[in-house]
């Protein structure tokens, strides 16, 4: 796996538990986030608290993948609506953007927003793509190759998590999209078990000056 990939899903596993949000007809339109500003690899805990105010943000730890903590800031933590959490290639310093989970109240660049189901993603996308099977640690993760949101303009790119709605018939078999597969996105199934985006990322390169870790 390569990094940029690797870090994408570690950092949006640490949000595997956030609700889905389903899409209102009647929402207010979404914030659009473009990397840039607080967004961009530059970004830092200073940059936040000049812009959302020194009371709505809060650096601590954080649940990361497979039982790990993170350090993480996160913006707004007590409103889930516009929750978003920031973390750092720089962990002393809080700088160099590594991720950000966006909030419901936002639309990722490529008008992605968490709530969506696969075809609304697999239209803005321009045609279908990967996802994979559910019910284990790394399920649901968007595989998108090519097309519109594979190419994301800015230093930044996407990483969608899907997951299956939870009033779906029992009578419906899940097996062909569980565990360690590789679904298309316009498979029928996936929207006979509600299936939407439950977790939207943001993520950046590595630092071309910032060694690699040895694994």
């Amino acid at each position: 796996m390569n990094v940029r990939l690797s870090f994408a899903l570690a950092f949006s596993l640490a949000a595997a538990a956030a609700p889905v949000v389903a899409k209102d007809k009647d929402a207010p339109a979404a914030e659009e986030v473009t990397c840039l500003g607080v967004f961009s690899p530059g970004s830092s805990e200073a940059m936040l608290i000049d812009t959302y105010g020194a009371e709505n943000v809060v650096t601590g730890t954080v649940p990361g993948p497979e039982g790990t903590e993170l350090i993480a800031t996160t913006v707004f933590p007590d409103d889930p609506e516009r929750t978003m959490e920031f973390g750092w290639f720089d962990e002393e310093n809080y700088t160099r953007l590594t991720y950000v989970r966006l909030s419901p109240s936002q639309t990722a660049p490529g008008g992605v927003r968490i709530g969506q189901t696969v075809a609304e993603v697999e239209a803005l996308n321009g045609e279908p793509f990967k996802v994979g099977g559910f019910w284990w640690d790394y399920g649901g993760y968007a595989n998108i190759e090519s097309g519109k949101l594979a190419q994301l303009e800015g230093s930044c790119y996407l990483s969608i998590r899907f997951s299956p709605g939870e009033n779906y018939s029992d009578d419906i078999d899940v097996t062909p999209v569980s565990g360690e597969v590789q679904v298309s996105s316009d498979d029928p199934l996936l929207a006979e078990i509600d299936t939407r985006v439950q977790v939207l990322t943001l993520g950046y390169p590595w630092p071309e000056d910032l060694p690699m870790p040895e694994y």
